[in-house]
């Protein structure tokens, strides 16, 4: 069977799903998709993204809300989904990922439930105080290419073209500054420009606030909800992602992403878990 919209990037080939019988999905998770030796939920959220995305009569995810419920690994996965309720310019659904374990049972991985539209059609008015972060020029902020070598595998950082504020990388170099803040300029690295699908991946693949609050290690997200608000212009992206509140273990990251026309183009909140000593 063929694979439900598939183009030439290496992200494009990583999220693709092959349609096995209605509703249903396989999946080959990849390697290079993985922080910290997990695989990313960003990655993960936009492989069931593109799966929900064939199944529904609608292209574009507006909202996603997806609840991570055990870590994936790389390797085959099956994304089963199932149409809620189809409209006229909405249509709902909700999606399952799904591996099996070594000893033949299956196991949910990710539990989705989404609204997808078609941003194409949707009216030009705009009111709104948001504004884009104040982010250094593209050239004075700092490139994960040239960064301190993390221990585990950030596979992934090759495949994105970041360049981080320069005022909120303090914990590459032991001195984090104690805001809970994240900001960067964020590309595919093979030059795939930004389109709805790819930023479910965007929201979720700077490094975790936690870090610049004075904590290391992996900080597992347990819920995470996406407002998909325009198509992406051409161009880099600037997102910018804050903690307000880490308490009993947990915290939440607000994100923003804008694009080149400095449009708020997709905002998020998630909560996860505190990294553990």
């Amino acid at each position: 069977m063929a694979q439900a919209s598939i183009g030439d990037s290496e992200f494009d080939r990583g999220t693709a799903v092959t349609p096995r019988e209605p509703g249903v999905y396989d999946a080959q998770l990849s390697p290079g998709w993985t922080i910290m030796n997990v695989l990313s939920g960003g990655y993960l959220l936009a492989t069931i993204g593109r799966a929900l995305g064939d199944a529904l009569p609608h292209p574009h995810p507006f909202a996603v809300s997806a609840h991570y419920l055990t870590p994936s690994v790389p390797g085959p996965a099956v994304v089963r989904t199932e149409t809620i309720r189809s409209g006229r310019t909405l249509s709902t659904g909700q999606a399952s990922l799904f591996q099996t374990e070594e000893d033949g049972s299956e196991v949910e991985r990710i539990r989705v439930l989404a609204s997808y539209g078609d941003l194409e059609t949707l009216p030009d008015d705009v009111r709104t105080t948001a504004k884009p972060p104040a982010i250094p020029p593209l050239e004075h902020c700092v490139s994960t290419a040239d960064g301190p070598s993390q221990p585990g595998d950030f596979s992934m950082i090759d495949r994105l073209a970041m360049r981080i504020d320069p005022a909120t990388i303090g914990w590459a170099v032991g001195a984090p500054s104690g805001t809970g803040e994240m900001r960067a300029w964020f590309a595919l690295a093979d030059g795939r420009d930004a389109d709805p699908l790819s930023l479910l991946l965007t929201v979720d693949a700077l490094p975790p606030t936690s870090f610049e609050l004075g904590l290391r290690g992996w900080t597992p997200t347990i819920e995470l909800t996406i407002h998909v608000r325009c198509r992406p212009a051409p161009g880099p992206l600037r997102v910018a992602i804050a903690t307000r509140n880490l308490a009993g273990g947990f915290l939440e990251e607000d994100a923003e992403v804008w694009d080149s026309a400095d449009r708020l183009v997709a905002q998020a909140r998630q909560l996860a878990r505190a990294p553990r000593d």
